[in-house]
């Protein structure tokens, strides 16, 4: 499916046409097996030469269930201390229960979560998750706002809120009311909340003060509501009054459960925990995402180009291309990824064929090498070699990411591809290996192929992950109220919780601490340490001076490293 390159005096020359593109520093190097540590020497070898569960959603119990399967789900996916981008925020599986009794809630949420529980027999852990947020919070004792934004156009279902609201109704099993949302509706709104417990606000998307994080619109949202909880994840990539801006009026601002899991969910995906992991990327707009694929290549073990992308690699690696097919200003963005994979010398892969299009006879259909797409054939959907070829590198994968369509400019009548991959996929993922699908069309492409594929796999709107890939702070996250990242069990870091606790702020390397935790055994000790490289020389010295116990390093949301060193005394 591509071409390998040498570097030559600074440029790029093609060697003889193979199926994969790779990036060997010496040929013979990329034939030796360790310069395919992952994947093995067989694969290097064929590179080289080759080129979505029902739920009921009735009794008060299930959703103190649901938070404990929540609990078990942030242990299993939110332990990685290297995602910087994200804060470490407030949710509601943490917020006390008995600080719900009697207040307003505000909950954000994505329609199109609720409506899918609605439209399908089998709904999924991270749909039910959203329709737990609602459910838990009425249990609790609270009055809850619901506030969305939905458009009749991509839904001819949703004519009004009144529709919605009915809709709403049906999934959580309560009432929900309607109300309206403009200055003159405030003591109204004031005195329905005394008339029922669940309420919609009107559609969002019809003020533009919501787009544009209207200061004014965000408290007027705000009036009445106690706390505010975000379970919208697919806007947490945006500014808007309903999710950034209403923040600054509540006296709390918490993740709700689908919001949470998202969040868990999209940590996983750049943890490389598993390998092979291979990212397959489609779709185009290759110069608007190039800090994202830097990202993607930096991480994996192979990059696969099944999209519009695809071509300005080939490009790139000076492949003929027709002139309609490359996109302005991606020539660059295109070789800095290339020489990326080069420096890791991991492979690169574009299709080696195509099937294309007649430009004057659209029923007509060919199958065309993919540098040599004849004038007047315009490429529609992948070939039959280029298929055969990605299942067979995937099946040697344990960590696979799908992000982005198997889509080109032009469709035809055999634009099946995105179906056989996620055939592939889905067979995969029954071998326990871990598949995540970003956006819209592969979302369906895979719940076409298995009802059965876990959404909380699954990111329907692919604009929040290019984000978080391009190495930028999601406004949605960043306006939620910050959590400290860990559970201490004091009893557990000491042995006399009831003795007095001395605090070191800046302990530097520990070593007064430490040989004060020697001296003092009736005291217990705590140091706080905003270096990191120092907080691990500490805990190297632990074990010098026969301290049973020390925590470290932990990171907060300010940095601050922590560790502990209790009053066992020596080994």
């Amino acid at each position: 499916m591509c071409q390998p390159l040498n570097s030559v005096d600074g440029t790029l020359s093609l060697l003889n046409k193979l199926t994969f593109y790779a990036f060997p520093t010496k040929t013979s190097e990329f034939l030796h097996p360790k310069s395919s540590p992952y994947l093995g020497n067989k694969t290097a070898k064929r590179w080289r030469f080759r080129g979505v569960r029902s739920l009921s959603l009735q009794g008060g119990s299930e959703a103190a269930d649901h938070v404990k399967s929540s609990n078990k789900f942030k242990t299993n996916c939110c332990d990685e201390g290297e995602m910087e981008p994200f804060p470490h925020v407030q949710t509601l599986r943490k917020f006390p229960r008995e600080e719900l009794v009697g207040k307003v809630v505000m909950v954000r949420f994505d329609i199109t979560n609720l409506l899918r529980e609605e439209e399908q027999d089998q709904s999924s852990q991270s749909v039910s998750s959203a329709v737990f947020t609602i459910k838990y919070l009425h249990e609790a004792g609270a009055k809850i706002i619901l506030v969305s934004d939905w458009r009749k156009k991509t839904n001819s279902q949703l004519h009004d809120a009144e529709t919605v609201a009915d809709m709403i109704s049906s999934v959580i099993q309560h009432r929900v009311v309607t109300i309206k949302c403009d200055y003159s509706a405030v003591l109204l709104k004031m005195e329905l909340l005394k008339k029922a417990d669940i309420f919609l606000l009107e559609n969002l998307s019809e003020y533009k003060e919501e787009a544009a994080n209207n200061s004014k619109f965000a408290e007027l949202l705000s009036l009445g509501v106690d706390i505010f909880v975000n379970d919208s994840f697919s806007q947490s990539h945006k500014i808007l009054a309903s999710t950034v801006g209403i923040a600054r009026f509540c006296s709390a601002c918490i993740a709700g459960f689908h919001f949470e899991e998202s969040l868990c969910q999209l940590k996983k995906v750049a943890r490389t925990n598993k390998r092979p992991y291979v990212a397959i990327i489609g779709g185009g707009n290759l110069y608007d995402k190039a800090a994202a694929v830097h990202f993607l290549v930096s991480r994996c073990d192979g990059l696969v180009f099944v999209g519009m992308m695809s071509f300005q690699i080939m490009h790139a690696l000076g492949l003929s291309v027709p002139s309609y097919l490359v996109e302005p200003g991606a020539y660059k963005a295109a070789l800095d990824i290339i020489q990326i994979a080069h420096d890791r010398n991991i492979p690169i892969l574009h299709p080696m064929d195509f099937w294309c299009m007649n430009e004057h006879l659209p029923e007509q259909m060919d199958i065309f090498p993919s540098h040599h797409i004849l004038d007047g054939w315009l490429p529609v959907d992948l070939g039959p070699r280029s298929l055969d070829e990605l299942n067979s590198l995937l099946v040697k994968c344990k960590k696979i990411l799908w992000i982005g369509p198997v889509k080109f400019k032009f469709s035809g009548p055999c634009s099946d591809g995105a179906s056989k991959l996620a055939q592939a996929l889905n067979e995969l993922r029954q071998r326990n290996c871990d598949i995540t699908v970003v956006g819209n069309m592969a979302c369906q492409a895979m719940v076409m192929e298995s009802k059965s594929v876990l959404v909380n796999d699954m990111f329907e709107n692919a604009s929040v992950i290019w984000e978080f890939f391009k190495g930028r702070k999601l406004p949605g996250v960043m306006a939620l109220d910050r959590a400290y990242p860990f559970e201490i069990d004091w009893k557990s870091a000491y042995c006399n919780p009831a003795q007095p606790l001395v605090v070191d702020i800046g302990s530097g390397s520990g070593l007064f601490l430490l040989g004060m935790a020697r001296r003092r055994k009736d005291l217990n000790f705590l140091g706080l340490e905003i270096n990191s490289k120092l907080v691990r020389r500490c805990m190297d010295s632990v074990h010098q001076y026969g301290i049973q116990n020390g925590y470290g390093p932990c990171f907060t949301s300010a940095k601050i490293c922590t560790f502990m060193i209790v009053n066992i005394g020596q080994k």
